[in-house]
């Protein structure tokens, strides 16, 4: 009896089992997308995403578990290289499995077995390369403060300086110009310096009156 026991055997021994599996891992990795029964897509799912989980460390360590179980170095190739860079940031859920009715020969359910990342009616995003994240912490503040003084920066550097063209004026005008102009210039001088002297003079004649009467006063008393 199996009471208890969660891997689905698939009516195999271990060896049998294990062979199959890689196998079956190594022709998803090949062709990104294989078609087999529910039952065996169900069991290379749990298979073969820790397998993808490793290839994310491209390490000698993690290249030589990952072939101690599939025994192939062009899936070994294929998974740390293309694979890799795809699912390089997604957190898991690397494969999806559809459903594809009942095979005409023995009435078994079959099932799609494809990569995510890999198909480009689903994902919208498919071919694309995703870079990754920086989260540094009060990082993000001043690399907006920086982005927008550079812009700034930048738009002033292109925008040219507009030059105003000087205006040709005829002799005969420019002449009439001037004298208007500087006919009340004039004037406004004349006005400027002639308040003041006479505003001195007030000033210079004022302390001579309170002396003549001061005199007057002492004269009388004596």
């Amino acid at each position: 009896m199996r009471h208890g026991d969660k891997i689905n055997n698939l009516g195999r021994t271990e060896s049998h089992r294990r062979a199959l599996l890689a196998n079956l891992a190594i022709a998803l990795i090949e062709h990104k997308r294989i078609t087999t029964t529910l039952a065996k897509a169900k069991a290379l799912r749990r298979y073969a995403e820790p397998l993808i989980t490793k290839a994310k460390d491209n390490s000698t360590h993690s290249r030589r578990i990952v072939f101690g179980y599939l025994q192939n170095k062009e899936a070994l190739k294929e998974l740390f290289g293309s694979v890799a860079e795809k699912v390089g940031e997604r957190p898991g859920g690397y494969l999806r499995i559809i459903k594809l009715g009942f095979r005409r020969g023995d009435g078994a359910e079959t099932a799609m077995i494809e990569f995510v990342d890999f198909n480009e009616t689903y994902n919208p995003n498919a071919g694309k390369v995703r870079q990754a994240k920086k989260t540094r912490r009060g990082g993000s503040r001043k690399a907006a403060e920086v982005v927008t003084t550079t812009s700034v920066v930048d738009t002033m550097e292109e925008e040219a300086p507009v030059v105003m063209e000087e205006a040709v004026v005829e002799p005969q005008v420019a002449e009439a110009v001037e004298e208007v102009v500087a006919a009340p210039v004039a004037e406004v001088a004349a006005e400027v310096i002639e308040t003041p002297v006479a505003a001195v003079e007030e000033v210079a004649e004022a302390p001579a009156t309170e002396e003549s009467t001061e005199e007057k006063k002492d004269e009388e008393q004596a």
